[in-house]
């Protein structure tokens, strides 16, 4: 492809009449064609384009992290009306005494939380022992259960440890959302050995799990209503024959 000088347009006199060229146009020749084309700055859109999408994503930027910022200054107004005499603190002092103030209270939620019976969410029934006394001479017995909100369900958890002639230290009862949990701390006392302490908690683990057994049935609590007075036996070592 030929070039020709913008100002030596005489071989196309003709051709170039009444033609209007801009300031920052010129002619080219296209050798294939064997004609004039016009060679204008075909990019200087583009560029402006290109500036006007950086500017419009810087805006974006900006504005982004405006609100950013503006989010984290309420939180840290939330914090600070939270922990008291913050007002002058930084920010980095103010997340130190949250974060402080945060392991406190859930410490004081463990220690309260030690001394409450809240019901599972599912049935179940525990034994769990403990020698008490100088030389372990006694056996406390820390016997639960969790189910369904059922009244009737004490006089026959009652009934039912009574039988294994246990003196009773203590009893708590809780509900919560249609639940219950009934806890009786119960002592064995006189020297026990380890075999017998373990065929005691088991038995009385089972214990736990025919009452529960039973709270299913309604129509077996009817009839243990209707007839007060029959008491079950239950023995207190299940396997006291065969190990004797």
């Amino acid at each position: 492809m030929g070039s020709f000088p913008i100002g030596d347009l005489r071989p196309f006199s003709g051709f170039c009449d009444g033609l209007e060229l801009p300031a920052s146009s010129s002619l080219v020749m296209d050798g294939d064609r064997g004609e004039l084309m016009r060679a204008g700055r075909g990019r200087s859109g583009g560029c402006g384009d290109l500036n006007d999408r950086a500017a419009m994503a810087l805006k974006s930027h900006s504005e982004a992290e405006r609100r950013r910022r503006e989010r984290i200054n309420a939180h840290l107004s939330t914090l600070r009306g939270l922990i008291p005499s913050s007002d002058k603190l930084d920010k980095a002092s103010l997340l130190a005494e949250v974060i402080s103030h945060v392991k406190k209270l859930k410490s004081n939620a463990t220690e309260i939380s030690k001394g409450c019976i809240v019901p599972s969410e599912v049935d179940e029934a525990r034994v769990e022992t403990e020698s008490i006394g100088l030389n372990s001479e006694a056996l406390m017995i820390k016997a639960s259960l969790s189910c369904d909100d059922r009244p009737e369900i004490l006089a026959d958890l009652k009934q039912t440890l009574q039988t294994f002639k246990l003196k009773t230290l203590g009893a708590e009862i809780s509900t919560l959302s249609g639940r219950m949990k009934v806890v009786f701390l119960l002592a064995c006392e006189g020297n026990i050995s380890d075999t017998e302490g373990h065929l005691l908690t088991t038995s009385i683990q089972q214990a736990l799990r025919s009452v529960l057994d039973r709270a299913t049935s309604p129509q077996d609590f009817l009839l243990r209503a209707s007839y007060p007075n029959k008491r079950r036996r239950i023995p207190l070592f299940e396997s006291s024959s065969s190990s004797s």
